[in-house]
This record gives C-alpha cells, structure tokens and sequence, in this order.
C-alpha cells in the first residue's frame, strides 16, 4: 500500500492505493493550510482505510514545481514516513499528474499543463495526444503566441491546472484550445505513476532528496510597516 501526497498548490490531498486501488482519499482546497491540516488528513485516510502505518510499503509525494511552502511540507512529511517507517521515498513529478487528470477526460487530447507561478508567469509542460512531451518544463511569462509552434501538433489540446486561467485570454481564440478548470491537481492521479516505479524500484534518497522549485523563493514583504 502506498501512501500518496500533494500540496504544490493551494490544495491539499492525500490518498492511499492498494494495486492500483485507490482505497482511502480526502483533499481540502484552503490556501496556506498544509502545515495544520496535512498531518489530520493523513490520519484520517489511515483510519477510512481501516489499515495501521505498519502495512505502509513506501510513500509518494508530488515534487513540484509549484508552491515553494506547499512543497516544503509535503516532501518534509514524506520523507519523515519514509525515514520513519523505514519504506521508500517515492517522487512525481507535478505537471504529470495534471497531464494524468486531463488523459482521463479527454484522451484524445494535447494537454497544456500549467502551474500559477505568480503575475502573468506559468510553470508550463506540453504533451501530444500521446502523452509525449513536446515543450518541455519551463518557468514562462505568458503572451501572444508564446506556445503556437507546440499547438500546431495536434488537432485538440486541453488546458489544465490553476495557471490556465491567466493564459485564457491569450489563447481563447484558437479553435484547438479548451480550457477546464475542473482538472485538478489530485493524490489519486498519482497512484499509477506511484506503482510503477516501486515495481522499477526507482525511490529517491532519503537524505538528499529536495522538492524541484524551478525558480527561487522570492518572500512578498508585508505592506504594514515593520512586518515580514
């Protein structure tokens, strides 16, 4: 049984999948609430399962990029699981599991993934019909015609994830472009990804191990004078 986690963005979901089962899952969407209400979730999966830490074979947690404090606790709790309870570490990459999310609705489609990186910048990835990257991961500053030599290869792409709405406005007007807001980032839609690589025995060292920020933490300072 693997334990699942996802917090790269404002929401916060947990998961458990046995074979490919997703047995036990709960997720809240409540911004700068992780560190309070992940460990609660974890418990509460734990106990929906009706299955103690102990039946644990490894823990998977989405790597990023996204969120620097939403990745921060994840990876730290994960890696106090698998530290813990002695299991392999398990990484997913997070603009994967929107592309999983999309694939189950429209498997026929492109899919635009897209992670809010604050102002008009996205953490982008684009796949073909296939699943096949065609525009690699990238920190970009969305404008016209930013992505037109990536959307010209398939007859059909869905945009997904929390950045996608501020692409809207530039890409609205191509008649291969739909936009669904409903596609969200999931623990469950890890699980396959989760399986495959305990059976390949691909884990991550423990120690070592850092969430994949993309860009630098950049701290907003506080308008009120003398607060951080």
């Amino acid at each position: 049984m693997i334990l699942l986690l996802e917090t790269s963005t404002e929401i916060c979901s947990v998961a458990l999948t046995k074979e490919n089962d997703i047995v036990a899952s709960r997720m809240i969407s409540e911004p700068n609430s992780h560190s309070q209400k992940l460990s609660l979730l974890i418990q509460e999966v734990i106990e929906q399962a009706g299955v103690s830490y102990s039946e644990l074979s490894a823990v998977a947690v989405s790597k990023g990029p996204g969120s620097y404090t939403g990745l921060r606790i994840g990876v730290s709790t994960a890696k106090g699981f698998a530290y813990g309870l002695d299991i392999p570490l398990i990484s997913i990459e997070t603009l994967r599991i929107l592309e999983k999310g999309a694939k189950r609705k429209f498997p026929e489609s492109g899919v635009v993934a897209m992670i809010d990186a604050r102002r008009m910048e996205v953490y982008c990835e684009i796949y073909d019909s296939k699943g096949n990257v065609i525009k690699p991961l990238s920190a970009d500053i969305i404008e016209e015609g930013i992505y037109d030599d990536y959307l010209n290869k398939e007859k059909d792409f869905v945009f997904v994830g929390n950045g996608a709405k501020k692409s809207m406005p530039f890409f609205s007007n191509k008649l291969n472009c739909r936009f669904e807001e409903d596609i969200l980032l999931n623990a469950e839609l890890m699980s396959e990804m989760a399986l495959n690589k305990l059976e390949n025995k691909d884990f991550e060292d423990i120690a070592y191990f850092e969430p994949y920020y993309l860009k630098d933490f950049v701290a907003i300072e506080s308008k009120v004078k003398g607060l951080r």
